[in-house]
């Protein structure tokens, strides 16, 4: 573990590092180039029935430099930072670019759109732990759950993670930045039993800051409960329902209309939101903003991955969709500006309209509550939305019994605007933070 003196030394080093090879690149022959490095360090271990399963030290950096040479463009990679590798690597940019197409919309990002001086969102929080502290949290956690309910019979073991790192980016319009980060987590899956059914399931939590993190007894808890609650399902009739998607899978709805309106998809015509700039995509009452410098915020930057400024912006109004997703390559493609996603999302915001959890079961009334998606049946191209799922059956505002072994369907474009409630129970562990949401009705498929 360093210091934050002591990894802004390490940064500034690999900054050096990263300016020789841009010097490199024209030397060589590249009209422009842009390189970026990354480090991380860190420890990882898991227990299983109170066992240490495996420890793994994590110690990872590597290079990667795109050059572009009369509108062509070659990329390499090495985790060797030594002159000759860097070097060979630079060549074997150049080399590769000499066999590539020309592309008039490939190219560094526009150097107005960069960010030269990066604000500090205070996302490096390192712990000092050892080994045996690591085991000693996961193991807490694990044999929490075990000992919780005699329903629990088995475990899936607890992990615990605690990394740090870097990144530095530059390019040949003299961008030159970098920022630490840290990263800690513990997870908890338990399988619970009832004569002849048995269920799994679990829970996790993560932050930039160690302390942060839930204690290791409320995550081996929340598994064990989460576990036993999906014992005895049932299947349920084939029907149309009312159906809400608890905090932690409604990120997943955000997650294919994040898909729908990248630039990549768009470009290809791939994608059921194209030319959809104005459009009513969702319910009135719902926003969607971005809001990439949250301190401490998981999914925080102030620059993307091409060395763009990301900044604060506006995704859905009163439910109508105010941008798209882009890259510059995708951008130009569109004739539009890069909104500094390459890489992806920044801290996404979904406004609610209602209460916490419990207020939401009782808005929803009757219908599916959904816990667990499963599958990957989702056309983005024309949005027809097919999954596996399983959850709870709720009767006026109160869950009634778990069911399992069914298919909720409809399409993304009517499941977006049928989204009549978002909650207040904000789930904060990903880069979407969103309540749990109501869909007004869905195909719900069963026996």
């Amino acid at each position: 573990m360093q210091n934050l003196e002591s990894i802004n030394t390490s940064i500034s080093q690999v900054k050096g590092t990263v300016a020789k090879v841009l010097e490199l690149a024209k030397t060589l022959g590249a009209d422009n180039a842009e390189v970026s490095i990354s480090k991380q360090e860190g420890l990882s271990v898991s227990t299983r029935l109170g066992e240490v399963d495996t420890v793994e030290f994590t110690n990872d950096g590597a290079l990667g430099i795109t050059v572009y040479k009369e509108g062509r463009k070659g990329s390499a990679s090495t985790a060797d930072l030594s002159e000759q590798a860097l070097q060979q690597s630079v060549q074997a940019a150049i080399n590769i670019a000499k066999y590539t197409s020309v592309d008039p919309c490939s190219g560094l990002a526009d150097k107005e759109l960069l960010e030269f001086n990066p604000q500090d969102l205070d996302l490096y929080h390192p712990q000092s732990l050892t080994t045996e502290q690591a085991i000693e949290i996961a193991t807490e956690a694990e044999i929490t759950a075990l000992n919780s309910d005699d329903k629990i019979t088995n475990s899936d073991g607890a992990n615990f993670a605690s990394f740090e790192g870097f990144k530095v980016y530059g390019n040949s319009h003299g961008q030159l930045v970098g920022y630490p980060s840290t990263r800690h987590s513990l997870s908890c899956m338990m399988i619970a039993s009832d004569g002849d059914d048995m269920q799994r399931d679990y829970s996790y939590t993560v932050s930039r800051e160690f302390d942060k993190l839930q204690s290791a007894k409320a995550v081996g808890l929340e598994s064990a409960e989460a576990a036993v609650a999906r014992l005895n399902s049932q299947k349920l009739n084939t029907q149309k329902t009312p159906v809400m998607f608890r905090a932690d899978v409604a990120n997943s709805i955000f997650g294919h209309f994040i898909a729908a309106i990248s630039g990549g998809n768009l470009y290809r015509n791939s994608s059921f939101l194209l030319d959809a700039i104005g459009d009513q995509v969702f319910s009135s009452h719902l926003n969607i903003s971005e809001r990439p410098k949250i301190l401490r915020g998981l999914a925080s930057s102030s620059f993307d991955a091409e060395g763009i400024a990301t900044q604060d912006r506006e995704f859905i109004v009163d439910g109508v969709l105010q941008s798209y997703l882009l890259t510059s390559y995708s951008a130009r493609k569109l004739g539009l500006t890069s909104t500094g996603n390459a890489g992806g999302i920044h801290n996404w915001l979904i406004s609610a309209n209602d209460g916490d959890f419990e207020a939401m079961l009782k808005t929803l009334g009757t219908g599916l509550l959904v816990t667990e998606l499963m599958g990957q049946g989702v056309n983005v191209v024309n949005g027809d939305y097919s999954r596996g799922a399983a959850g709870f059956w709720v009767e006026n505002g109160q869950i009634q019994y778990p069911v399992s072994e069914i298919t909720i369907a409809g399409n993304l474009k009517d499941i977006f605007k049928a989204v009549v409630a978002t909650g207040s129970d904000y789930d904060l562990r990903g880069s979407i933070k969103t309540g749990s949401i109501i869909i007004e009705e869905m195909q719900v498929s069963g026996q």
